[in-house]
């Protein structure tokens, strides 16, 4: 059903072409399930009934087409998704060996957990700098306050977000490993289908029809060599390449630690004004750096970069300061008397 409406959509490239023979496919594969379900003894369904999910993923792509929402097309099972994320130019060199299958999906993790890093450097400044800023206004220069603050500031948001990384990556991978597993079970039940729909993603790319078909028997042949090929090129993913949760909740952990420990530096050495000064500068110089590593990833030029991340910072610090101020002087019992009990 949603490969005819794939179809439809696509119909004025070679895409639609795909969707097309891909639906005959999934047909194929529905007679061997009805055959499955007779030989078993029960009922075949006559007529097909739509869940809400379905409905909704045929009206998104009606209305807003496929390559927004491809994610949630492989979610379903979908084939061929690849094309949108991995598409070859007319120019680009085919894959003529199994060696050289899937290659362009090889990327270097190095490069996400650096980007990572820097995004946990700047959470932790921007919302640690805030922090302080605003306790160092309520406190009415209380040394003590503000480090606790901060050093709790540190510790609360380093866990909170290694948590929740770690629940979000461990979520993806084993959504990405049920992905995998269900592609190895029907490569197990159907395998000549399963090396049919490769050909036709390599078809769609440019790859003539006999090599296509070729290519795709001799990946068919190595189960492991199969599975590895239909999980990148059918569902998007490398399944050598999974992201560790346990990695990625210490990356988030010490890059926001870094991040937070910068602005509280000054007030281990000095105290008042000058500690409040010397942390406005180095976070200032933080945020700058920050911005100019960001416009690495985001290919925005890096002086814009900088200031655009040097007002963000600034602005939560300042709009936290005068809260803080605002707030020692219009709670019943001023912030600084509360503070000075805590200490003590």
């Amino acid at each position: 059903y949603l490969y005819r409406i794939l179809a439809k959509k696509e119909s004025q490239n070679i895409r639609g072409e795909l969707f097309l023979k891909l639906s005959k496919e999934a047909e194929n594969q529905a007679s061997i399930w009805k055959a499955q379900i007779i030989k078993a003894g029960f009922t075949v369904p006559q007529k097909l009934h739509l869940s809400l999910r379905i409905k909704l993923i045929a009206f998104l792509i009606k209305t807003i087409g496929p390559k927004p929402i491809r994610t949630i097309l492989a979610a379903t099972k979908i084939r061929g998704m690849s094309i949108y994320t991995y598409p070859l130019p007319p120019t680009h060199e085919h894959p003529i060996s199994i060696e050289e299958v899937g290659k362009r999906h090889t990327k270097s993790g190095t490069g996400q957990n650096l980007r990572a890093a820097i995004f946990g450097v700047n959470d932790g400044l921007v919302s640690n700098s805030a922090l302080i800023f605003g306790m160092a206004s309520a406190a009415a220069g209380s040394n003590e306050i503000v480090l606790i603050s901060g050093i709790s500031g540190l510790l609360a948001g380093a866990f909170s977000m290694a948590a929740g990384e770690y629940i979000s990556v461990r979520s993806q991978r084993e959504f990405f490993e049920y992905q995998i597993g269900l592609e190895a079970e029907e490569l197990r039940l159907y395998p000549n289908e399963e090396a049919a729909e490769l050909a036709l993603i390599y078809q769609a790319r440019g790859l003539p029809t006999s090599e296509a078909e070729s290519l795709a028997k001799k990946i068919i042949q190595d189960p492991e060599i199969a599975l590895d090929t239909l999980a990148k090129e059918e569902l998007g993913i490398d399944p050598k390449q999974l992201a560790s949760p346990y990695q990625a909740a210490f990356y988030s952990f010490i890059s926001f630690s870094l991040g937070a420990l910068c602005p509280l530096l000054p007030f281990f050495i000095y105290d008042g004004s000058k500690a409040l000064e010397l942390t406005a500068g180095l976070s200032a110089l933080a945020l700058i750096s920050i911005g100019v590593a960001i416009s690495l990833f985001t290919g925005k030029g890096a002086i814009r970069s900088a200031i655009r991340m040097l007002a963000i910072g600034a602005a939560a610090c300042f709009i936290t300061y005068i809260a803080g101020w605002a707030l020692n002087y219009l709670l019943p019992m001023h912030a600084s008397g509360v503070a000075s009990s805590l200490v003590d």
